[in-house]
């Protein structure tokens, strides 16, 4: 069968709700798609990718570009699609556009637990790097909320 990554559109809402839910399962409320995915459709649209398989989102990238360094996140694969190069896939895809954008360094985080995702991105040519990451919640009224 054939996968294709192509930009995210509205009709594959479901579907990539679905994927995170059963990629990020113990995510924080703001996090969910339901607000991800607007806030991403207001910026840089074009850098939310999904690979679809039979009209069916099967996996999911986002990238943003500040003018400085790319990012990646939210890279996701359907458990029941996984090892067939998808994740690979959809990376490369990502990393196209931000270097169409002039982007010449990506970061990307990891939790330091999940060895076998750290893996994977070193066998793409990630390494790691010693740093903090840190950050500063501005609307932390979604973390007190329960998952739905």
């Amino acid at each position: 069968m054939s996968v294709t990554v192509i930009p995210y559109s509205d009709r594959h809402f479901e579907d990539v709700d679905r994927l995170w839910r059963e990629a990020f399962g113990d995510d924080l409320p703001r996090h969910r798609a339901d607000v991800v995915i607007p806030a991403k459709l207001a910026f840089q649209p074009d850098l939310l990718l999904v690979a679809v398989e039979q009209d069916r989102v099967i996996g999911s990238v986002m990238a943003g570009y500040d003018g400085h360094r790319g990012y990646i996140n939210r890279v996701a694969v359907l458990k029941n699609c996984r090892s067939r190069g998808i994740g690979d896939l959809l990376m490369r895809a990502a990393e196209e556009k931000l270097v169409a954008l002039g982007c010449r360094k990506i970061n990307l985080q990891v939790r330091a637990s999940n060895q076998a995702v750290v893996d994977f991105y070193r066998t793409l040519g990630y390494g790691v790097e010693e740093r903090v990451s840190m950050s500063k919640l501005t609307s932390p009224s979604l973390d007190s909320e329960k998952a739905s």
